[in-house]
């Protein structure tokens, strides 16, 4: 069967303790089995479990259909969402469109901030460009995302008029009820689901990312068919052989050997939001009861021109994850200059993807000499297939690795504790009481 990526943690082992190491081995067994037998806490919430062979193939054929309609009805897409909603397919597209000079559907996320300029700035880009929206919310009712729906559902049937405007509407939402789902069904936009027993933060593989991805021109059945691999490689119960295991189970090593942070690290700007998406999963899924390994990120070699200096010299309760592409999309030659003022014709000749591999590996070095773990994680390359592939691989990890840390994985009480006091300062009813208390701590 053999794994699509390669993990290596050997310059792990000199900070974990091998009592930790050998007790920690049941413990995550135990919890792979618990994850597997969809028997513990949150088991409401796996569908993304099975989900790369047990995709509904009607609705994946009817987002592809959509997909075409708005490639041919607009220039621009506008996806609506925040957090999960948002997160998935904007990593996808960072990671597999080309940086410059993009074919096809502009993809631009708004509902994910309450920033008046941007809104308004988008209203005024949109002004000579068709466009049509994908709202993305199971309730309708999340604050973010419902502003921005009123004002750009509002803008759209200005410019179209309400009878074309509601065939530029696609809202993904709940498949039976919801403020969303009646306004969908009461003008007749084409719905998608949000399944029930998918959170947020694991639906990427779902009509909440599918849409927009395939809209933006990204090949959404390679990324079902690297999924559909990862799905099959970790059904491998040896955790030597099972690398989404291993990875939870060395980070979960590092972390009771007093390193409490995990900062994911990439070489290729491109992933520079997959590691947005890996924080959310991460962050909300462990993140609970006093517990949780402290997850941030870094792109290099940019941020070791800011962060350098404190990852190899600061606190030593650092880990890093570092993802490492092997072979790059694109590659140039280095050439010789005659002049070589700045020093570099020691390069000539070399590849530019070379120096950067170098650049990796000296790094890596000096990090672990300087007492930092480092967990390596290569891919083969920048495609649909390997984030089909690498979603499911950090999924799996994370469902193991948070039930090793003994949390549910699968909640997020704390994600409303600012929501509540936000509605009781803008005077949202029911919140009258709530809303004098903290007038009270402002005050103070």
């Amino acid at each position: 069967m053999g794994n699509y990526i390669k993990l290596d943690v050997s310059n792990t082992n000199q900070f974990i303790d091998s009592k930790i190491y050998d007790n920690l081995l049941k413990e995550v067994f135990d919890a792979t089995k618990l994850l597997r037998s969809k028997k513990g806490a949150g088991n409401d919430f796996l569908g993304w479990l099975d989900l790369p062979i047990s995709y509904d193939t009607r609705e994946f054929a009817r987002i592809e259909q959509a997909a075409d309609r708005i490639k041919k009805q607009s220039q621009v897409l506008i996806a609506i969402g925040i957090g999960g909603s948002y997160l998935g397919a904007k990593s996808a597209i960072e990671m597999l469109k080309r940086y410059f000079n993009q074919e096809g559907v502009e993809v631009i996320f708004v509902g994910n901030q309450i920033s008046s300029t941007y809104a308004n700035q988008l209203l005024d880009y949109l002004k000579d460009k068709d466009f049509s929206i994908n709202v993305i919310s199971k309730s309708g009712t999340t604050t973010e995302p419902a502003i921005a729906f009123r004002i750009f559902k509002e803008y759209l049937e200005q410019r179209y008029g309400k009878a074309e405007a509601k065939t530029r509407i696609y809202a993904t939402t709940d498949k039976s009820k919801g403020a969303l789902k009646t306004l969908a069904t009461a003008e007749g936009y084409e719905t998608f689901v949000v399944p029930d027993d998918v959170g947020g933060r694991f639906s990427v593989l779902t009509a909440v990312g599918l849409l927009p991805i395939a809209a933006s021109g990204v090949d959404i059945e390679e990324m079902m068919s690297g999924a559909k691999k990862a799905y099959l490689d970790y059904m491998e119960e040896d955790i030597e052989k099972n690398e989404a295991i291993k990875y939870a189970l060395t980070r979960n090593a590092l972390y009771r050997s007093g390193k409490k942070i995990e900062m994911l690290v990439n070489y290729e700007p491109k992933l520079n939001y997959f590691a947005e998406w890996w924080k959310q999963l991460y962050g909300e899924s462990e993140g609970k009861d006093g517990k949780g390994i402290w997850i941030t990120s870094a792109s290099f070699s940019t941020d070791l021109h800011s962060l350098g200096q404190m990852i190899q010299q600061g606190e030593r309760t650092i880990f890093e994850t570092v993802l490492n592409v092997e072979v790059p999309e694109e590659d140039l030659i280095i050439k010789e200059d005659k002049t070589n003022l700045d020093g570099l014709n020691f390069l000539s000749g070399k590849s530019m993807d070379y120096v950067n591999k170098m650049a990796m590996e000296g790094t890596l070095i000096a990090h672990v000499d300087g007492g930092v773990p480092n967990i390596r994680i290569t891919i083969p390359n920048i495609s649909a297939y390997t984030y089909g592939y690498l979603v499911y691989f950090f999924e799996f990890a994370c469902g193991v690795s948070a039930y090793t840390l003994g949390v549910n994985p699968f909640n997020q009480p704390g994600v409303e504790s600012y929501k509540k006091n936000m509605f009781a300062l803008l005077g949202k009813p029911g919140y009258e009481a709530m809303r004098d208390e903290i007038m009270a701590k402002l005050n103070k």
